[in-house]
């Protein structure tokens, strides 16, 4: 399976994601850049989760039917005619970090998938639910890792 390469301006790979992005500060989503999509992509899906989070894999932010021939997403962007779903906060698109006080870093998986077609994820859904249609529907993902800590 081929991959995409997906990278932030606003953070390295497993390093750490700045505050700005953070549900209790601005709470801004941020900044993606992707290559590497196949060309019978007929749309991608975004989702972002905390599997560290004391309740189980957090839900941080899932967006489905994005155009697959943008090549990223620009601070607080959601792309024209995709579905942002609910977050574990309950809120739509993104809710960022928020990992209790005192705990180690928690580690927030943005996964981007390209999809043969348009997929139907229900609205609340939780990180199983959405890993039960992306990862066997996918052609190919990418994945990056920010850390976050309070």
């Amino acid at each position: 399976m081929a991959g995409i390469e997906l990278t932030s301006a606003a953070f390295s790979d497993h390093s750490m994601i700045p505050r700005h992005y953070a549900h209790d500060a601005d709470n801004v989503s941020p900044p993606l850049t992707w290559s590497g999509v196949p060309d019978d992509a007929a749309e991608l899906a975004l989702l972002c989760e905390d599997p560290d989070a004391p309740s189980g894999t957090f839900v941080h932010w899932l967006i489905t039917g994005i155009d697959p021939r943008i090549g990223g997403l620009d601070a607080g962007e959601t792309p024209q005619g995709s579905q942002a779903h609910r977050n574990g906060f309950g809120e739509r698109g993104w809710g960022g970090p928020q990992p209790p006080v005192g705990d180690d870093a928690h580690r927030y998986f943005f996964r981007l998938y390209a999809l043969p077609a348009p997929v139907s994820i229900p609205d609340r859904a939780t990180a199983d639910d959405a890993h039960a249609v992306l990862d066997r529907e996918q052609l190919a993902s990418g994945t990056i890792v920010g850390l976050y800590q309070r």
